[in-house]
């Protein structure tokens, strides 16, 4: 049974970059409503009717999962993964390659999302022929739906628009693109001024034109954010961009409130809100654990399911006194006593 849904869950997620109305037909997830993929058509259409579109991001299979199950629009594989999990302070240092086992293993857990996977630094600015072959390993190799990019320069436009071109979706990404801390001096928010302002509104403006069926808008002031908006017909994705907004992201484990660790409050954003305090009861589990441990309760009766039966003891312990290993024959025997009784070692074990 788990591996007949193991399969279906597979079928589904490779069936993922066929239109809901496919000319062919094809075969159709016989699926309720409510579990139906989600599509930039389905995108589309909660943005014609108003309805704001949830986007969370997310690196790993378990996440994944409770995205999928939470009912999320957009699961998003997130560059951020070189900062949230593998510890460094920008998210330059990540590869495309890397990026690709993190979008596999999404692709694995979330089959009811669109899955949005980034081009990393380094994978897309050389030229537009690199740019879309970077992308075409993002949805062949790492499963995912559609790519995003960084930026507003006419390389990345032209990048954009050929990626479309290609036949894949573009998210677009503008305000606080990360992947240009060099240029911007920094994690530093933009659209403050006026000149600032135009160009977010502007940038965005020449990415729907390029072709992009969403754009991020990051850490801007929340005015900018409606303008771009208002201006758009396609959706727009806030993050720290405040309410006016098509949709919202947030990163899984800052909403969370996963991870306590000095180094992760030092690259979590002033705008994330937590909803959940998982970071404590995380470390209150793993201390307990540890405590558990080390007094030796843990793993008790219940967690030490295996067994064997007492002819079967006694035939190993004389098989282990042939063999010269008095002490281990002991401890066997001692131990299925034990086992007999409370379950716990001895102080002496």
């Amino acid at each position: 049974m788990a591996t007949g849904h193991a399969f279906r869950r597979l079928a589904r997620r490779m069936l993922s970059n066929v239109p809901e109305s496919t000319v062919y037909g094809g075969p159709r997830p016989q699926e309720a409503a409510a579990a139906r993929r989600v599509t930039v058509t389905t995108l589309r259409g909660k943005h014609r009717r108003g309805e704001p579109i949830t986007v969370v991001t997310a690196y790993d299979y378990p996440s994944a999962v409770h995205v999928d199950s939470a009912g999320i629009d957009v699961c998003l594989v997130g560059d951020s993964a070189a900062m949230v999990v593998h510890g460094h302070d920008t998210t330059l240092p990540i590869s495309l390659d890397v990026m690709l086992e993190h979008c596999r293993a999404v692709a694995r857990g979330a089959s009811r999302p669109l899955l949005v996977g980034d081009l990393s630094f380094g994978c897309y600015e050389s030229s537009s022929t690199q740019a879309v072959d970077s992308a075409v390993r993002v949805l062949k190799e790492g499963g995912m739906d559609a790519i995003k990019l960084e930026g507003g320069a006419p390389s990345r436009i032209s990048a954009a628009k050929a990626i479309v071109e290609a036949g894949i979706a573009v998210m677009g990404h503008v305000g606080l693109t990360p992947q240009a801390i060099s240029v911007l001096g920094g994690f530093r928010p933009q659209g403050k001024t006026v000149d600032s302002a135009i160009k977010v509104v502007e940038t965005a403006l020449a990415l729907q034109e390029a072709g992009c069926f969403s754009v991020v808008l990051e850490c801007v002031p929340a005015p900018v954010a409606a303008a771009a908006t208002s201006a758009l017909k396609i959706p727009t994705i806030g993050i720290g961009a405040g309410p006016f907004c098509s949709g919202q992201v947030l990163v899984y484990h800052d909403l969370l409130g996963m991870m306590q660790h000095p180094h992760h409050a030092k690259v979590t954003p002033k705008f994330c809100k937590q909803f959940g305090n998982v970071g404590s009861v995380i470390n209150k589990a793993l201390s307990d654990y540890k405590q558990e441990v080390e007094t030796r309760s843990f793993p008790g009766p219940s967690h030490t399911p295996y067994k064997i039966t007492a002819t079967d003891v006694d035939g190993f312990a004389n098989a282990l006194q042939k063999m010269g290993l008095g002490e281990a024959a002991d401890a066997a025997a001692a131990a299925a006593e034990n086992s007999e009784n409370d379950g716990k070692p001895s102080e002496n074990s």
